[in-house]
This record gives C-alpha cells, structure tokens and sequence, in this order.
C-alpha cells in the first residue's frame, strides 16, 4: 500500500517524460518550451526513483494507541478521507522518533527501526521507552542505538547517504532550526556536519515550501568532488531544487577550476582588494596627455585634457557604477564637441550671437554620436568593460597593478601578475563578483536583442491566431457567425506570446544559476571556514536577507585567507546578530583514530577540545616508516592490505600536493583500479586525492602518506594533517620516509 501511489506518480512522470522526448523539431520557442518540459519530468522521474528504495524505515506507537509510519516522503490515501498513510520525517508529528527517550518519552511507547534493501524487509529493531527498563550505558544521548551503529559500521559506498533513519537529537534540534538569520554550526570531524547541512536543506523545504520554492535554496560546497560525494542525498529525500556549487562556481559564466599558489589566493581574498579593484576601475576612466584630434567630415575637432578632466569629475559626482555612467560620460563630451562645431558654422558674421537654433545643436550631437572617430575616442577615455576584462588587463599590467595596488609589496603584485589566459581561479571569482558590481551591466545590446526576441514571439503568435482564426467552420450562416466569439476576440497576439514564454519553464537553480544578481531564500555554506573575506562579500549579496546556514570547524581551516573566528568573519556583516549550535559528538571518527587527532589538535590550539567519539571499532591506528627507494612499493603494499580489510569498503589515500603526481603514476601503474585526484571517481574501491580534495569525504579505511610534509607544505599544515588523519571510519594508517613526530596514540606498523 505505501507504494502503490508512489509508483502512480512516477509511471505517469515516466510518461510525460517520454511523450516529450518523442517530439522534435519546431521553432527554436518551441524546442526551447520542450527542453524545459524534458527537464521537469526528468526531475521528477529522478525524484520518486530516488526515495522509492527504502521509503519506510520506521514507526512510532504511541501511548493513545495510534501508530505513525515515519518515511523519506508524506504519502496520503487519495481514495477515502486523505488519512496519512507515511508521515514525512520533517513534519512535526514526526520529531519524537528522533527526540524520545526513556527518560522523556514524548507520548511514544515503543520506537521501531526498519531496515529494508529495495522493498524487502531486512531487519526491525524496537526500541520500549520504558524508563524501568532503562539501563546506564554512557550513551543516553542516543537514540536508535542500532541502527546508527549498524549504519556506521557499514561500508562506504563512494556516494554520502541520508542520515533521515539516524537523526539524533543534537543534530535534529540544528536541521530544525528558525529559517530567519544567520546560524553557526560549529563542529569537529564526524559529528555530520555535512549531513546536517543537507538535511536541514530539506526540511526548509518542506516547513517553508512557499516562501523558498520561488527564491530558491544555495549550498555552496569546498569542491567538484565534494558535490559528487553528496549529490544523491538531497534527491533521496525528494528535493531536487537546490543548487549545488562550488565557491568557483559562483559566477555566472565562469567555471574556476585553476590552481594558483596558497599565497596568491590569499591576496585575492584579502578585504583590501575591495579598494584595489575600485582604483583599477577608476584608472580606466583616462584623461588624455594631449589634445586629442578627430577629424569629422574633413574637419578636425580638439579634445583638451581639461575638457576630459572636468567631464570625468562630473561624472563620477554621480556615484553610478562604470558601465552605466558612460552615457553621462558620452553626454558631456559630445556636448564640448557639438559647441566646437556650432561655433565654426553657426559664428555671426557681425559678432552677434549664434545662428543656430537649438534643433540644430540637437542634430549636430546627433550627428557626433554616430561617427566612429568620435566613438573610438570615447570607448578609449571611459571604455565599457566586463568583469573578466577589468581583472584580466589587471593582472595583465604592471603598470594597472602598481596604480590600483601601491599598498601590496612588490613581491605580492608579482604573485598577482598573469597573462590573461590558462582560465580562472576559485579566488579570482568574488573579484569578478565585485567588479560586476563597481562595473555595473551596459544592458543596451540585451535591450536590443530582449526586443527583437519580442517581435519574434508576436509574429509567432500572429501566425498561430490566423491558423486558428482560418479553421473556423465556414457554414454557419452570417447571423449565427457574429453571435460566436472568435479566439481573436477572446486572446490578443501579446497575450499568447506572454503565455508562451511562460510555458518556457526552468527550475529555480535553474534560473538562479544563469543570474549573478539572484537573492536566494536561503544559503549554506559547507567547509564554511575555508572562504575569504572577499567570499563572505560575495555570498551576503546573494543573500541580503541574511538568512543561512554556515558548517564548519575553525580547527580544520586549512586555506590561508580562511577563517580562525567566527565572530570575526561575520562582524562585518551582521555584528553580533548570529546564533551558533556546536556539535559535540562525532559518530564517524572512532576513539582509536579521535585519540591520534586528538594529539594534533592540541598542537593546533591547545584550548580546543575534540569531539566526543560514540564507539570504538579495536583496531588500533598503525605508522609505518620505510628507506625513500622502498617507499613506493610499501604504499602499494599497504593499499592492497587495507583494500582486502576493508572488503567491499573504500580505501582513501591522502597525499601532499606536490605528491599527487608522482604517486598517482607510481599507484596506478601496479593498481590501474585506483582512481586519482579531483576528478576521481568515488565509487572506485581505492582513491587518491590531496587534503584539500578529500575535504568532507569519508573512507573505511585512510592511509595517510608523508604526514611531515602535509604539515610543511602550508602554514596551517597541522589543520590540514588534521583532516586527513579524521577522514576514516574503521582504519588509519600513516605511511612516511622520514622519523617525523610519533604521536603516542600510534602503533608501529
């Protein structure tokens, strides 16, 4: 019975789907109505895929006698008087499958967990809210104790899961929180910070469809790999509507994807590049040395320096960003111009006043406005640039650099310094955000083109209403015919071509991923404390109703612009408006493994206290120390080792980065299965990446390589070791050359 309407629903997606896939040809309005149709039904044919396998895991029965079905979706009896038949997890009624205990029931006697594989039931665990019966295990926090034990101990699959049949308390008090303002989440490696994220995504969704289904939700994560991690969860829990991006992502049209030296992303991301980047604008609005010539219809008009001087200062008087000042720009210099020419023409022969009326100055500017001289010199004095020209021509330049940046060192204009090709940086996206901003949009050509689409769609429609107008009948008597209303009395063509651009549907992502000016319902920010002052810029524009949802955990900063407070980063924009959840109990990270990071954390920040581990797996981390000629063949050793422990689990290999190379070559020549750095496939058993690539991700079993150098390679290396050694959730191995530190929590491999 729970699936039957469910499989109603998709069959007739599936259908849908199928009947426009079937359709082709027709105008380019047409397939583009056909190609938003194929995405809705695509969507949710995916959707009810999606949540179909493993629907139900749980029910509530309560001490009045009634019984609740909890599921990933709400599913109502449509043929009788609507009576739920699955509750969604997010609805309010739900909460006491995550909330109950022993000591405060909430009204549930006995709280089932039901694991099922497609729709085949597999295993039920009850768990009797009797306080009686409760016994002390350490662990009262807790709630469905097996089946979070047995969800953890299971083997990674390459892919992150929902966590909807494990929510425990501390994380569901986070998912549920107030929409309105900005919330912390503040967290040590383990404790789901991720998936808290993404669930509470979810259950916005859900409590707030109305309010975010036309504005849209944000979660921007630290990168492609990461996204590819978490991109079935949100689908399993029936939302679809969110858009997922990286920081690099950002920017309309650009995708960041570039490697630049820790040090130059630093400098990017300082605040001060703010006024840098207003000085570049300001040092492309020129002044000529000389008198420049233009020479119109065989006469040569001057354009003195001062002229353009006092043009560009009344102008910038104005406070309108660049582009949509050149009017005013274009307004004053054709003006000076125009009374050049009224006074060679127009002069009295008798010294009087001018003879030329004002109509003719009018067409004498006119006149100006359409010769190419006199726009090749407007367009080099106040020319109309895009964001990707002005950062490009100033990482290009010297001499724009040392104008706009005296304050940096020669060393660091250097490290800015780029020719403008070989693409774009993730660092590099909140300065084209800004410089959009100073720039503002020259929409004259979209205006154009927006219009000429117009008629497009009204001489569409037009031929349309006389199709429909010629296949009236053509018998009835004249009487009868003027009693009739026509389609044409009823739909004017205007209105038909509005209603087809209607029909053109995108989805919200789909919409505010094309718009740099989009403000989202909501945004959350995944590895939240890696992002720079010019990111936190660029993502409280998208969100100037302060509305987020910011996950992270200062210890694990690892970019040099990152964060080390939280109370710093988000002073400048919300003061101390902002509320912070901690969560303290990490449920990947065993206490074997948490005790060797443990060890690193106190070098980090002594005063820092790591989270709280819920098992213990006994198995004891190992570290190996093997001669440099050995070294290669030991890891592809302790690869296969781990792989044959793991079984069906995943193995993630953590290196440094100057090491992803040579390793990845030397690795996969033994072992072509295993797959290597960003673009990796995480389905693979075994996986290659750098610290910063594995950011979020999690393994069976982690074998760290080269620890000593992971620290030295950046000067917050230790936070880096520190997630590389918190990735595992069974095993940890360490693999290094040199004697390094020897945490005591490590045994000798």
């Amino acid at each position: 019975m729970l699936y039957g309407r469910l499989d109603d629903l998709r069959e007739q997606a599936a259908d849908r789907l199928s009947e426009a896939l079937r359709n082709s040809g027709g105008t380019q309005q047409e397939r583009s109505q056909r190609e938003g149709t194929v995405a809705m039904y695509t969507e949710q044919v995916e959707q009810f895929g999606a949540v179909e396998n493993g629907l139900c895991f749980g029910r509530l029965d309560l001490d009045n006698g009634e019984r609740h079905y909890i599921g990933r979706i709400g599913i109502f009896d449509h043929s009788g008087d609507y009576a739920p038949l699955l509750m969604d997890w997010r609805a309010p009624a739900a909460r006491p499958f995550y909330l109950a205990t022993a000591a405060a029931p909430q009204g549930v006697r006995c709280r089932r967990h039901i694991r099922t594989r497609h729709r085949t039931v597999t295993g039920l665990d009850d768990e009797v809210l009797d306080l009686t019966l409760a016994r002390h295990t350490g662990r009262e926090e807790l709630t469905g104790e097996a089946a979070l034990f047995a969800a953890l101990n299971a083997s990674r699959t390459g892919r992150m899961g929902d966590i909807v049949e494990t929510i425990q308390a501390e994380q569901d008090r986070v998912i549920r929180s107030d929409l309105a303002g900005v919330l912390v989440v503040q967290g040590g490696p383990g404790t789901g910070k991720t998936a808290v994220a993404l669930h509470r995504a979810a259950y916005l969704l859900y409590t707030h469809r109305q309010a975010l289904s036309t504005r849209g939700v944000l979660l921007v994560g630290p990168n492609e790999t990461f996204l590819r991690y978490i991109s079935q969860v949100l689908p399993a829990l029936a939302e679809t509507g969110v858009l997922l991006c990286t920081p690099g992502d950002l920017f309309p049209g650009v995708t960041a994807r570039r490697a630049e030296p820790a040090e130059t992303a630093e400098i990017k991301g300082r605040p001060e590049m703010v006024e840098v980047l207003a000085a570049a604008v300001r040092d492309r609005q020129r002044v000529p040395d000389e008198p420049v010539e233009i020479v119109v219809e065989r006469d040569t008009l001057l354009l003195d320096p001062q002229t353009c001087a006092e043009a560009r200062e009344r102008v910038r008087r104005a406070d309108k960003p660049h582009n949509l000042a050149r009017p005013l720009f274009d307004l004053e210099i054709i003006h000076a111009l125009a009374q050049q020419v009224a006074e060679r023409i127009g002069a009295d022969p008798l010294g009087g006043e001018n003879l030329l009326e004002e109509a003719d100055l009018a067409e004498i500017r006119r006149e100006l406005r359409e010769e190419p001289e006199v726009l090749a010199v407007l367009d080099w004095l106040w020319p109309v640039l895009s964001p990707q020209q002005l950062v490009a021509g100033l990482y290009a330049s010297d001499d724009r650099l040392a104008t706009a940046a005296p304050e940096l060192t020669e060393e660091e204009r250097q490290l800015l310094r780029r020719e403008p090709w070989g693409g774009w940086t993730p660092a590099d996206v909140p300065l084209l955000d800004e410089a959009a901003e100073l720039l503002g949009a020259d929409n004259r050509d979209g205006q154009v083109r927006a219009e000429q689409l117009r008629q497009q769609q009204i001489e569409y429609a037009e031929g349309v209403l006389d199709i429909a107008e010629g296949s009236r009948s053509i018998d009835l008597e004249d009487e009868e015919e003027g009693e009739i209303l026509s389609v044409t009395d009823l739909l004017g063509a205007d209105t038909l071509a509005d209603r087809q651009e209607d029909g053109e549907r995108l989805t919200t992502a789909q919409r505010a991923a094309a718009d740099r000016t989009w403000a989202f319902g909501h945004v959350i920010v995944d590895e939240a404390q890696e992002l720079s002052p010019m990111a936190w810029r660029l993502l409280m524009r998208r969100s100037p109703s302060r509305s987020m949802t910011l996950v992270g955990d200062v210890a694990q900063t690892g970019a040099l612009a990152g964060a080390s407070s939280w109370q710093q980063t988000l002073e400048p924009y919300v003061d101390d408006r902002w509320r912070l959840e901690e969560l303290t109990v990490s449920y990947r990270t065993p206490a074997e493994i948490m005790a060797v990071a443990a060890d690193v954390l106190a070098e980090i920040d002594p005063s820092l206290t790591p989270p709280r581990s819920v098992r213990n797996t006994g198995v004891e981390p190992w570290d190996l120390r093997v001669e440099q000629a050995e070294f290669a063949g030991q890891l592809i050793a302790a690869v296969r080792r781990e792989a044959a422990q793991v079984g069906e689990g995943r193995v993630g290999v953590i290196v440094p980065d100057g090491l992803v190379d040579d390793l990845g070559r030397a690795v996969t020549a033994e072992l072509p299965e295993v797959a290597v750095g960003e673009h990796a496939e995480l389905t693979s058993q075994v996986v290659l990446l750098t610290v910063a690539q594995a950011k979020g991700l999690e393994f069976d079993s982690v074998v760290v390589v080269e620890p000593d150098r992971i620290v030295a390679e950046s000067p917050r290396g230790r936070n880096d070791l520190y997630v590389a050694l918190t990735r595992a959730t069974q095993r940890l191995g360490v693999l290094r050359t040199g004697l390094g530190v020897r945490y005591a929590s490590l045994g000798v491999g």
